[in-house]
């Protein structure tokens, strides 16, 4: 008669103690691509150990609209339109780049006003990205009341926003040479007045969360990004700052009039959710004493031109340049070829968020089901940007 065997059972589904004939299937799920947790229509294909997260994939392209494409069909004029949507939270850093790129094939020199007054809405529409991201972070962690003080925060600056260009979203403010039109009378007083309203009720919505024992247990240590993970995908802006990438064009590989600006670069170590969340909040302190800078310098500048004046029909040189900008989301390059034609040939986008939602893959993985919400709120992405 044989011995008898032992078999030890584990704890808990497919734990590891569990013989192979007993062991329990992954169970796959789909979170997305409707999903309110997503910001939009984006699907995460995640394979499961009990509720532990083994594999996560990101799938993408539900909303793909073939904007390079477009662009090749539009002229320079038009081609700033569709640019400005990829994003719509930076609408005014979007279309920078496209004219930032046709600028310089054009060897074109801006009028310094236009130089400081894009300088300035460019920081502005920082402010209202990061301000929606502050808001709406918390409100996926189950804190309420933060989106309603940083909404009233982004009224503040959006009004002003309004009045210049016209467009809450989609500004469409930005022209090949310059800017559409000069700047209303009195308006530089108001925005100083905005910016000044908004830094002295943003410790509002920071003492409302950064205190917060719950937001800070379901952040701290919680989706850890390493800086050789960050290398590898290309991921970069607050995210990759956030885990101590010290990088910004903005300081780096100066544009517009950052080169006369004194920017701060804000920098974290831990990499963990918390971390983006803080160097978002910081990044938004910087950008307000950038825009109180650009407001300085727009009221000493002397009365001037906005923009240069262009032929009916515009056509770039034969040839091709690339134009990255810092945006709000992290780095936006665009590669631009041309044949000499009043359309581009190819007009290439390298969008922030792509990239930073590939990592992904790596993040999520030995991570709890219950803090994949925590995570990817904390990438701050916005779909559109992601799928072009």
């Amino acid at each position: 008669m044989s011995e008898p065997q032992e078999i030890v059972v584990g704890v808990g589904a497919g734990a590891s103690a569990v013989p192979k004939e007993l062991a329990t299937e992954d169970m796959v799920l789909n979170i997305g691509p409707q999903h309110p947790s997503t910001h939009g229509v984006l699907r995460l294909r995640l394979t499961l150990d009990g509720e532990r997260i083994a594999s996560a994939e990101p799938i993408i392209g539900y909303m793909h609209r073939g904007a390079e494409k477009l662009f090749e069909v539009r002229d320079y004029r038009q081609i700033i339109v569709l640019a400005n949507r990829h994003d719509w939270l930076s609408a005014f850093a979007n279309e920078l780049g496209v004219v930032i790129a046709v600028e310089r094939m054009l060897g074109m020199e801006v009028p310094v006003r236009a130089v400081w007054a894009r300088t300035l809405l460019a920081e502005l529409n920082r402010v209202l990205n990061h301000l929606m991201f502050l808001g709406s972070y918390p409100l996926e962690l189950g804190a309420i009341t933060p989106v309603f003080y940083a909404f009233r925060e982004r009224e503040t600056i959006q009004a002003v926003m309004e009045e210049i260009s016209g467009g809450r979203m989609h500004y469409m403010f930005n022209r090949v040479g310059g800017l559409k039109e000069d700047l209303p009378l009195g308006w530089l007083e108001r925005t100083g007045k905005a910016v000044g309203d908004v830094r002295r009720r943003l410790p509002d919505i920071e003492n409302l969360i950064m205190g917060n024992e719950i937001f800070l247990a379901r952040t701290t240590g919680v989706g850890v990004l390493d800086r050789e993970t960050i290398l590898q995908y290309g991921v970069s802006g607050p995210i990759a700052r956030a885990s101590g990438v010290d990088l910004d064009l903005r300081r780096d590989e100066p544009y517009l009039a950052y080169v006369e600006l004194p920017v701060k670069v804000v920098t974290r170590s831990a990499g963990d959710c918390h971390a983006r969340f803080e160097v978002l909040l910081d990044q938004l302190k910087v950008s307000l004493d950038l825009a109180d800078a650009c407001l300085e310098r727009l009221r000493e500048l002397p009365q001037g031109p906005i923009n240069q004046r262009l032929p009916k029909i515009l056509k770039a040189p034969e040839g091709h340049t690339y134009a990255w900008t810092e945006s709000p989301l992290g780095l936006n390059g665009y590669y631009l070829v041309s044949r000499g034609e009043k359309t581009p040939w190819r007009l290439k986008l390298r969008s922030a968020s792509f990239n930073n939602i590939q990592v992904l893959r790596e993040m999520l993985p030995g991570h709890l089901v219950a803090d994949m919400v925590a995570i990817l709120g904390s990438m701050f992405f916005v779909v559109g940007d992601i799928d072009k």
